[in-house]
């Protein structure tokens, strides 16, 4: 991979794009015998790395907009969101990108331009107070999966879901199960039993063999392609937190 970044980030960007690629996942104690279709995928899928940004809290914005709505509402709130109050980036970079606002940005935007943005009061308000701690957010990487986990979930309006989302990306943590998904717990159950209706408790029991690296099984069952059942829309409301 060869990469150039510009600006007063470059170094640090630079830096951290080996992370972000994945370099730092551990797949020690994976073992992906004991279901067929994970050890396939698995085999299919050398290449497979889970990277992580290392900023939790352009993690968790988003994470946070997807709740409770379908990710095409979720992705126009962040559309409308970062082209008003995110900065151009600079250097060559295309047209419309723009630079996540910092925590005091996201603290002083009115509730008009949520409401612009389709974010209702509920996720207006999770995502201010989570910039009002942003500094000690970032500092939850430092901290183990499970720690980070338990401390995340202390500010009201974020969950399990919302939680595990974010760190998947902001931390790359192999074991983060988006319980509460709208889909996640049919797709499991269509994939390792096939079921065609599963809730979360019986998708984490067809997970548990592979404790410490669900959420690589989960990615490994959609880059196989057989957690689709009947053609399901893939797109529907999203979890509650």
């Amino acid at each position: 991979v060869r990469a150039q970044a510009w600006g007063p980030g470059a170094d640090w960007l630079l830096d951290g794009l080996p992370a972000a690629l994945g370099i730092d996942d551990d797949i020690s104690g994976f073992d992906p015998s004991p279901h067929p279709l994970i050890r396939d995928a698995a085999r299919g899928n050398p290449g497979l790395r889970l990277g992580r940004s290392g900023r939790l809290m352009e993690a968790l914005v988003p994470a946070i907009l997807e709740q409770k709505v379908v990710v095409l509402e979720a992705h126009r709130a962040w559309k409308i969101l970062l082209t008003k109050f995110g900065t151009p980036p600079p250097g060559p970079a295309p047209q419309g990108m723009r630079v996540f606002p910092d925590p005091s940005t996201w603290r002083r935007i009115p509730s008009w331009d949520w409401h612009r943005a389709g974010a209702e009061a509920v996720r207006a308000e999770t995502i201010i107070r989570a910039a009002s701690v942003a500094e000690t957010l970032e500092r939850l990487l430092t901290l183990s999966h499970e720690e980070a986990d338990r401390r995340l979930r202390t500010i009201p309006g974020i969950g399990v879901w919302t939680s595990a989302e974010a760190r998947q990306r902001a931390a790359g943590d192999p074991d983060a199960v988006s319980v509460g998904d709208y889909h996640l717990s049919n797709v499991v159950g269509w994939a390792l039993a096939g079921r065609d209706r599963t809730d979360d408790a019986l998708m984490l029991e067809l997970l548990e063999p592979f404790k410490g690296h669900r959420h690589r099984v989960t990615r490994l069952i959609g880059l196989s392609g057989a957690g689709r059942p009947g053609g399901r829309a893939r797109y529907g409301v999203g979890p509650q937190r």
